[in-house]
């Protein structure tokens, strides 16, 4: 079978966040077809490493898990439109292609398959196989085959992840004087954040641009009663020139005319960003080959994982992300067979 004719099987395969097991086992039988490669599970994850004794060894990466959704698949000669299509089972198909291929290669390869990237960062499956055994991820370099339109990009945005609570007092909706209605004081929150102006962030040559949305609201307990709590779920994305605590400062600071000191906040995940890295000689042969300007990972991805671990990751993969988590997603042919044509380069 080709990269294309992959896409198809991954693509009909649900592999919701948390729910991978049949993907997993699909991919591992068809890994465990190929004498070359020591596969390895680890839970729903898919470790697949050829172990020639290469002095050097590259990481390909993707995700097995897809955000919820409902969208049947459709499949053409030249596009295959389904949940997951974009991001990222195009560039599994390519991953799981060129694993089984058995041309020679110019180095050692491990291709890890994993789940869960698409919740909290703390369920992450790269982050349970370091925990089992953390040399199955050693490599020298890695790809992160995040969907990418086949173009590099480079580091990644932080993730901050926060739940706001602001109190009220309850009282009867028809006797609202006698009560504080949290909801509306949610209001003034959310306009709080809405009126948020993007920073950008240029680092390397690429401009990183930040974010900060209301992504979840729950107030109220009954349709006659005023709320006295309200909860509200914010996320923002925080360029690399940035720590963690740094964000989280910056974030409190900025809702503060909104809260009172009876309110109170809590982090419920906070996932590093990574600097670009350009004058990396991996990432820039893997930029040179794309034969495009790199751009800036506005999103958060595992290059932030890799670069912990002291492992230059770049940004590269098949399908365009503006269609990523998006009704109707889907991947080209055309980006499939670029994005393997420049695996087939690299390993070689």
């Amino acid at each position: 079978m080709t990269a294309w004719q992959w896409v198809e099987q991954l693509v009909g395969i649900s592999s919701v966040s948390r729910h991978e097991s049949a993907i997993a086992d699909f991919v591992q039988q068809q890994l465990s077809r190929a004498d070359l490669l020591e596969v390895t599970r680890v839970g729903d994850n898919v470790i697949a490493r050829t172990t020639t004794g290469s002095a050097r060894r590259l990481a390909v990466v993707g995700h097995l898990d897809t955000v919820p959704g409902a969208q049947a698949m459709v499949a053409t000669d030249d596009r295959v439109t389904g949940l997951g299509a974009t991001d990222m089972k195009g560039s599994l198909a390519v991953m799981l292609d060129s694993a089984l291929d058995d041309a020679p290669r110019g180095c050692d390869v491990t291709y890890v398959f994993y789940a869960r990237e698409e919740i909290g960062r703390s369920e992450s499956g790269l982050l349970e196989i370091e925990a089992a055994n953390a040399s199955l991820l050693r490599a020298d370099a890695a790809i992160v085959a995040e969907p990418t339109s086949v173009r590099a990009e480079l580091g990644c945005q932080g993730n901050l992840r926060v739940t706001v609570t602001l109190h009220g007092v309850r009282a009867h909706a028809a006797r609202p004087f006698e009560g504080v209605n949290a909801a509306h004081r949610g209001a003034e929150l959310i306009s709080r954040v809405a009126a948020y102006e993007p920073r950008r962030v240029d680092i390397d040559g690429v401009t990183f641009t930040e974010q900060l949305q209301v992504v979840r609201v729950n107030s109220g307990v009954a349709n006659n009663v005023i709320p006295d709590a309200c909860e509200i779920v914010i996320n923002h994305r925080f360029a690399p020139d940035r720590q963690g605590d740094e964000a989280v400062a910056w974030l409190s600071g900025y809702l503060a005319e909104a809260m009172t000191d009876a309110d109170g906040w809590v982090v419920d995940d906070c996932a590093p960003a990574a600097a670009p890295n350009r004058d990396n000689a991996f990432i820039s042969h893997i930029v040179d080959l794309t034969g495009v300007a790199p751009a800036a990972k506005v999103g958060w991805t595992d290059v932030a994982t890799f670069t912990q671990w002291g492992i230059p990751a770049v940004n590269v993969g098949a399908g365009d992300p503006l269609l990523a988590h998006q009704t109707g997603e889907y991947v080209t042919r055309e980006d499939v067979d670029r994005f393997a044509e420049i695996l087939r380069q690299v390993l070689a």
